[in-house]
């Protein structure tokens, strides 16, 4: 840490530091830099800039508390960096805010950055809280100080599966995917869903996550006559792929898991959104209980509310501040057995770790197009799921 104090104040700082020394509290407050890194650029900005904001939350909120930890008052700053949602550029800013020595990490956004970038932070001793990345080799590491505030695709992917086989009567099941840490980890924890259902998946097609035309993979999938077809993948390219299913006269409904649950999708698939259907993480913004709030103050501060995950990357950020209270350090390697104990009520939910450092009580939401807009149907809590009352 390091103390802040102009040129100007170097005259005076012996005064100063009397009258401190003799209102027993520290003179000047300490720098705590806490590193950020998401894709900023590129196609997923919209969700990088959303985090991004959410920690940025935290940080004021804190600043304003004015807390104290090891005897001097604090003073939080955000360090954000743009990984391009690209693992090799993710593993250099990783490098790039260990070398700034900073006090913890919030990110990385996507699991294909998150797990590279959790080796180079674990290494350095320096906490990484991820707000999205759900990957389940994420914390399968077996890495002291990496977290997520985020369902894992263990969850996901299965819950996923069920529902396709016992809530939409898949008989006969397809999967597209990505490629990516996420995508392609949503998917093959889907399959499972769905045969441990007892549901069948007949059909398997790949692409990339910078494609655009899916049809060749749609024209193959199309000769199963599918009932389902599951994405695994973000919000762009889903709806270009529900755009794509229509045109070929392919009528399966599409369902993701923890992708495409917001207006990017809506906009880009445009009619042929309607009767999609897909599993996201947490509670809707509007059964958060300061979810409303929380909104407003975005708005407020950015003219834009919460586009999907700014909740998880507030709570997030305060996983870290929180473990530095705990510890009355701000000391990465003081602080950092301190987070597995940190338990409080965030933004986004309960927050509090199991000893792999995943959420000890995930919820999830399941969501369906109906008149242009996702309507929640459904609530799941571990393995049980609660239908929604209209």
């Amino acid at each position: 840490m390091k103390m802040r104090f102009s040129v100007k104040t170097v005259a005076v700082v012996p005064a100063v530091l009397a009258v401190a020394l003799a209102l027993g509290s520290p003179a000047f407050a300490a720098d705590v830099t806490i590193g950020f890194a998401a894709p900023l650029t590129g196609a997923s900005a919209h969700y990088g800039v959303d985090v991004k904001r959410g920690a940025e939350m935290a940080i004021e909120d804190a600043n304003a508390r004015k807390l104290v930890i090891g005897g001097q008052p604090v003073h939080f700053a955000l360090d954000a960096e743009d990984d391009q949602g690209d693992p090799r550029t993710g593993t250099q800013v990783a490098q790039k805010l260990v070398d700034a020595h900073v006090a913890g990490v919030v990110g990385h956004f996507n699991s294909g950055t998150s797990i590279p970038a959790s080796r180079i932070y674990n290494n350095a001793g320096i906490p990484m809280v991820s707000p999205t990345a759900t990957n389940p080799m994420l914390t399968a590491q077996g890495f002291a100080n990496v977290f997520r505030v985020v369902n894992s695709d263990a969850q996901m992917g299965q819950l996923a599966g069920r529902s396709a086989v016992e809530t939409l009567k898949g008989k006969v099941i397809a999967v597209i995917d990505d490629r990516t840490a996420f995508g392609q980890g949503m998917a093959d924890e889907f399959v499972k869903g769905v045969e441990k259902a007892g549901g069948k998946v007949v059909d398997r097609e790949f692409t990339a996550d910078k494609a655009v035309d899916f049809k060749a993979q749609l024209t193959r999938m199309k000769s199963f006559n599918p009932d389902v077809v599951f994405w695994g993948g973000l919000d762009q390219q889903a709806g270009m792929l529900a755009k794509q299913m229509r045109q070929l006269g392919i009528k399966a409904t599409l369902l993701g898991g923890g992708s495409f649950e917001n207006d990017t999708f809506l906009q880009v698939a445009g009619a042929d959104a309607d009767g999609a259907v897909s599993w996201d993480y947490g509670v809707p913004l509007s059964m958060m209980k300061t979810g409303a709030q929380f909104d407003a103050k975005m708005k407020s501060k950015y003219g834009q509310g919460v586009v999907a995950y700014a909740p998880a990357a507030y709570d997030a950020t305060w996983v870290l501040i929180r473990a530095m209270e705990k510890a009355n350090s701000t000391d990465p390697k003081v602080y950092a057995p301190f987070i597995k104990s940190v338990s409080f009520e965030g933004i986004s939910g309960d927050i509090a770790f199991t000893s792999t450092g995943d959420l000890s009580d995930p919820t999830a939401t399941f969501y369906k197009v109906t008149g242009g807009k996702w309507v929640p149907q459904a609530i799941a809590r571990g393995d049980k799921v609660e239908a929604l009352k209209d």
